[in-house]
């Protein structure tokens, strides 16, 4: 068996893609690449890639995290049936609830202070209600019900079908018992993806964070997980996986449009299923001899490594960035230059409250007898 997944640095480079794209989105939807210098050197397929695939790789985030945590389940327990449920909520709850709990109370002064791009104003919705929804893990329904919120909510709508699925997740594994009947499950879950998607019309918002086409992206997480530690011998098609699947993905990210009008909704189905083939290749291989050392691998694995203080964090320098541009009424064909000091920014500010927060409260209550137990 390959080593913990969870130190594969193969898996940090992963994640460090996808939390690169959604930093970019979310810059681009502001300062689109499309109209600045690099619309006369580069295609705009490529620019509008790096712009506008923040929502896949949310659902590459969901795979990943499907993959890890099952994988770590699975290291801790040996079997998913003998999971600790105290023990893996409190694991979950010690990484996920500083940061949204601190996050929580600095957009709530921000509001309360009037802060530009802080204040929550559409009708129907309220403090209270984006609060109440986001520790209820319903705030992606309040969006589909009301409209987006400012940018810092709007990005937890993810982190509402993440732990909502796992909530649920060690009670049916302990339910289950079997292999045999937990696979089945998890992969009715798992090709649901297009027609759960395909079956909401009408309200754009909620087919794009509806639960249960995210909660099948991570199912198929778990069960590359499940592969991953079975009996199969995966190290002697890893290459094909590993290969495969990363350019099945880069084709996905690259020319989604495409693979929307031929597929429609099968394409998010290609993309989760791409993602968990990579994860597959990368974690049965042996890693290869020499990538560590490269700094653009380096870099992504540092992203990969702070992705969820990066994902809950970012909005506040792209938020400021944006702002500075209109305030010096900066050329939109200058724009890029803005990316990289947001960029560096985003993981400044990630890293600092990794290492100030994050990291010690994580470490305290995990390391308190309650955590122990």
């Amino acid at each position: 068996m390959s080593a913990p997944a969870a130190r594969h640095p193969g898996i940090d480079r992963l994640r460090g893609l996808a939390i690169v794209l959604v930093v970019l989105h979310h810059l681009g939807l502001r300062i689109p690449l499309r109209d600045s210098v690099l619309a006369d050197w580069l295609p705009h397929r490529l620019l509008a890639a790096l712009n506008y695939n923040g929502y896949e790789a949310v659902f590459v985030f969901f795979v990943i995290s499907g993959f890890l945590i099952a994988g770590n389940a699975l290291d801790r327990w040996g079997d998913l049936a003998r999971i600790d449920l105290r023990a893996f909520y409190l694991r979950r709850a010690s990484r996920i609830l500083p940061l949204l709990l601190a996050l929580l109370a600095v957009l709530s002064l921000l509001h309360a202070l009037g802060v530009p791009d802080y204040v929550i104003q559409r009708p129907g919705q309220s403090l209270g209600g984006a609060v109440v929804s986001a520790l209820g893990l319903y705030l992606n329904w309040y969006e589909g019900r009301t409209g987006y919120l400012p940018g810092s909510w709007d990005v937890l709508w993810s982190l509402s079908i993440e732990e909502t699925f796992y909530l649920g997740f060690p009670l049916v594994c302990l339910l289950a018992r079997w292999r045999r009947v937990l696979v089945p499950l998890l992969l009715i879950l798992a090709l649901s993806l297009p027609w759960s998607l395909a079956a909401i019309t009408g309200n754009e918002i909620w087919k794009e964070k509806a639960y249960l086409p995210g909660m099948a992206a991570i199912a198929m997480g778990v069960l590359a997980a499940l592969l991953l530690h079975g009996r199969l011998p995966l190290r002697r098609a890893a290459w094909l996986l590993r290969w495969g699947g990363g350019a099945l993905l880069a084709a996905v990210m690259l020319a989604m449009p495409w693979f929307w009008r031929w597929l429609h909704d099968g394409a998010m189905l290609v993309l989760v299923s791409a993602t968990a083939a990579l994860l597959l290749g990368m974690t049965a291989a042996r890693p290869m001899p020499g990538g560590a050392s490269a700094p653009v691998w380096r870099g992504l694995e540092h992203w990969g490594r702070l992705s969820y203080e990066i994902y809950l964090t970012h909005m506040f320098v792209v938020f400021a960035a944006v702002r500075l541009w209109h305030a010096i009424g900066a050329d939109r064909r200058t724009g890029v230059l803005w990316y990289v000091p947001a960029c560096i920014g985003c993981l400044i500010l990630a890293w600092g409250v990794a290492r100030g927060f994050t990291q010690p409260v994580e470490r305290w209550l995990r390391g308190s007898r309650l955590a122990q137990s």
